[in-house]
């Protein structure tokens, strides 16, 4: 079923959506989400390759998942996201179906049709929803932005720095180590 002109949609619409098309719902309005480059992927698999390694070798409680991953933000039927990687460290907003509330840290990797939603709408979002920390990584300008919401701070990294993950004290990640 395509989506017509509404007010506002829910997560049943973004359900009901034919096999195949991706959306995501942020205050009820729909976001409709391109297949991803080869580069968008690489960076996707070998961050949450580090950071699962990461999360094992410390015997960490976080569970790290990768997109197509559902996250229920607000707790309502008006948002739903599938960031490119998020890491939940309290088990009690996990089920079956996906993530129930924020995130501790989201990672999204841009792609051309996602850059205005990613530094805008979902910054504003995830700030607001109590997500604790966002990275933006854009590989065409090889920077990553990092907002470190509980600290209300905001840093920007190029690929080649050390950049430390606010939700742990003992890790950080260099984007141009990983196997791009």
């Amino acid at each position: 079923m395509a989506l017509t002109e509404l007010n506002s949609y829910t997560v049943h619409d973004i359900f009901d959506l034919p096999e195949g098309q991706r959306a995501e719902l942020i205050d009820g309005r729909v976001y409709y989400m391109s297949p991803p480059t080869r580069t968008h992927q690489r960076i996707v698999g070998e961050l949450f390759a580090m950071i699962r390694e990461h999360i094992k070798r410390n015997n960490g409680k976080c569970e790290v998942d990768i997109a197509p991953f559902a996250v229920f933000l607000d707790g309502d039927d008006k948002n739903y996201v599938e960031p490119d990687i998020c890491v939940v460290c309290d088990q009690n907003k996990l089920d079956d179906k996906g993530c129930n509330g924020a995130p501790d840290w989201i990672i999204e990797v841009v792609s051309p049709a996602s850059r205005r939603i990613d530094y805008t709408t979902k910054l504003f979002k995830y700030r607001s929803s109590g997500v604790r920390e966002y990275w933006i990584v854009d590989a065409e300008k090889s920077r990553v932005m990092v907002y470190n919401f509980s600290m209300d701070a905001m840093n920007e990294y190029s690929f080649t720095e050390d950049i430390p993950v606010g939700i742990y004290t003992d890790f950080s990640v260099r984007m141009s180590s990983l196997e791009l």
